[in-house]
C-alpha cells in the first residue's frame, strides 16, 4: 500500500507573498526519493484556529502530515499549541531537548532566557526530533485513533533547521516504514513547445504501465518531461520506467538533449570536451549571458576560449570585422550580420566553433519588420578539411526582456548542441 503524505506550511508571510515556500519543495522531493508521494500542499496563516483546521483536514486524509513553521519563541508562533489542542494532549518539557537548548546558549557564551524553555516542549507521547542547528524542538507524533493513527511531524520553518531535521531524523525514520520504490527520470528537451510535445507523446501517455506517470515541466528555457514510476519491486520499477523513457525517446529523440538532471550548458560542455574542441562566443542581445552560462560549469576552461560582447555596430566592426556595408544594408539584427559575427569570432579566437547572437530583447523595437523577440544566430566552425562552414537561424520569441535574453541564450546553446551532433 502506498503511504500518502501532505505538507502544511504555516506563516502569514507565505500568504502575503513575502516568502517563497521552498520548504515544501524540499520535503516533497525528499519524501519522493523514499517512495512516499506528497498528494497535497497546504499553506495557512498564523492564527491558531486556522492552524487547527488545516491540521485536522490533513490528518483526516493523509497517512503522514508534515508541518513547518510556527514553532519559534514569538507570539505568532502558535503551531505547537494548536497541534496539542487538536490531539487533546499536554505539552511536556523534553529533558533531551532542554539540555540541547542550554548547550546551544552556552556554546555561544550567552545565558538562556527563561522564556526559551518553551522551545524544549513537545507533545506528550511524541518522539523528539533534535534541532542541531537552532533552538525549537521538532517532533513526530501518533495522532491517535481519532485520526486513524496517522502521523504528525512538526518542524521549524527556518529552512536550514528543517532540512537538518529531515536529513538526520525524519527521512531515516520513514524510510524504514515505506515498502515502495520510486524512480524519477527526466527527459530534457529543447526547441519544441509543450503543445507539440504533448501531441508527439500522446500514444505513450495512453499506454503507460500502472504506477507510472508523466509530468510536463515547462520553464522559460524549455520543457522537461518527468517519468515517475512507483512500485514494490526494484526490478519492475526500473523496467517500467526505462520502457516509458525509451518510448518517449523514440518519438522525441531529436529534441532530447539529456535523460538526467543536467543543463544544456553542461551537455554542450561534455560534448566539446569529449571531442577535444574549443568554443568562443560573440554576443550582442544576450549581453554576456551565453558566456556566463558556459563558464558556470566546472572545468569549462578545457573548452571555452573567449567571449566578446559587441553591443554597438562600431564594436561589431572593430572586434569582429563585421563589414560596414553589411550593417548598413541589412541592419545589426539580421542573419547576414550574425554570420559575419560568428565567422569573425572564429577567426579572432582560433576556436573550433563560434556562436553569435544578435536580436531585439525589448521592450522596444526599431521597425515593424523586426519585432521584439527576434533573434538571429550564427554558428561558424572549422571542418575536418580545414574549410570554415557558417550557418544561421532566425527565431521569434515573446516575453519580457529578461525572458527573451534567457531564451536567446538557450537557443544559441541548442544551435551549438545540434551542430555537434554530427561530429
Amino acid at each position: 500500500m502506498v503511504i500518502r503524505s501532505e505538507i502544511v506550511s504555516i506563516g502569514d508571510e507565505l500568504l502575503k507573498g513575502q516568502r517563497v515556500n521552498t520548504n515544501a519543495s524540499f520535503i516533497a522531493s525528499a519524501l519522493s526519493d523514499i517512495g512516499i508521494p506528497v498528494v497535497r500542499v497546504v499553506a495557512c496563516g498564523d492564527a491558531e484556529e486556522e492552524i487547527m483546521s488545516a491540521l485536522r483536514e490533513s490528518l483526516e486524509r493523509a497517512d503522514i502530515v508534515l508541518v513547518t513553521g510556527g514553532l519559534g519563541p514569538t507570539r505568532d508562533d502558535r503551531t505547537l499549541k494548536a497541534a496539542a489542542g487538536l490531539l487533546q494532549r499536554d505539552l511536556k518539557l523534553s529533558p533531551a531537548a532542554f539540555d540541547a537548548l542550554q548547550e546551544w546558549f552556552v556554546s555561544r557564551g550567552r545565558k538562556m532566557p527563561e522564556a526559551m524553555r518553551d522551545q524544549a516542549r513537545i507533545i506528550e507521547g511524541s518522539l523528539l526530533v533534535p534541532n542541531t542547528t537552532g533552538t525549537a524542538a521538532g517532533m513526530i507524533a501518533d495522532a491517535g485513533e481519532r485520526f486513524m493513527n496517522h502521523t504528525l511531524v512538526l518542524m521549524p520553518g527556518v529552512p536550514s533547521e528543517m532540512k537538518a531535521m529531515m536529513n538526520q531524523t525524519v527521512i531515516p525514520y520513514f524510510a524504514t516504514s515505506s515498502k515502495m520504490v520510486i524512480r524519477h527520470t527526466p527527459v530534457r528537451t529543447l526547441g519544441i513547445g509543450e503543445t507539440l510535445l504533448a501531441e508527439l507523446v500522446v500514444e505513450v501517455e495512453d499506454h503507460m504501465p500502472e504506477g507510472t506517470t508523466l509530468a510536463y515541466l515547462p520553464h522559460t528555457a524549455g520543457v522537461d518531461l518527468m517519468v515517475s514510476t512507483i512500485g514494490s519491486s526494484v526490478e519492475a520499477v526500473e523496467r517500467d520506467n526505462r520502457g516509458v523513457v525509451d518510448a518517449l525517446l523514440a518519438r522525441t529523440g531529436r529534441y532530447v538533449y539529456a535523460t538526467e538532471d543536467v543543463t544544456i550548458e553542461e551537455t554542450v560542455g561534455r560534448l566539446l570536451a569529449q571531442r577535444g574542441m574549443t568554443i568562443a562566443v560573440a554576443e550582442s542581445c544576450t549581453g554576456g549571458l551565453l558566456a556566463s552560462r558556459l563558464t558556470d560549469i566546472a572545468g569549462s576552461s578545457r573548452y571555452f576560449l573567449e567571449g566578446v560582447v559587441v553591443y554597438s555596430n562600431k564594436a561589431k566592426e572593430h572586434f569582429l570585422g563585421v563589414k560596414f556595408e553589411t550593417l548598413q544594408l541589412y541592419g545589426a539584427v539580421s542573419p547576414e550580420v550574425a554570420a559575419e559575427m560568428a565567422e569573425g569570432c572564429l577567426f579572432v579566437s582560433g576556436a573550433d566553433i563560434a556562436v553569435s547572437t544578435t536580436g531585439i530583447a525589448g521592450p522596444s523595437n526599431e521597425s515593424e519588420d523586426k519585432p521584439v523577440g527576434m533573434l538571429c544566430l550564427g554558428v561558424a566552425r572549422k571542418e575536418p578539411g580545414g574549410e570554415v562552414s557558417v550557418s544561421t537561424r532566425t527565431l521569434f520569441y515573446h516575453g519580457t526582456r529578461e525572458q527573451n535574453k534567457l531564451r536567446f541564450s538557450q537557443a544559441a546553446l541548442c544551435e551549438v548542441w545540434e551542430s555537434l551532433q554530427d561530429r
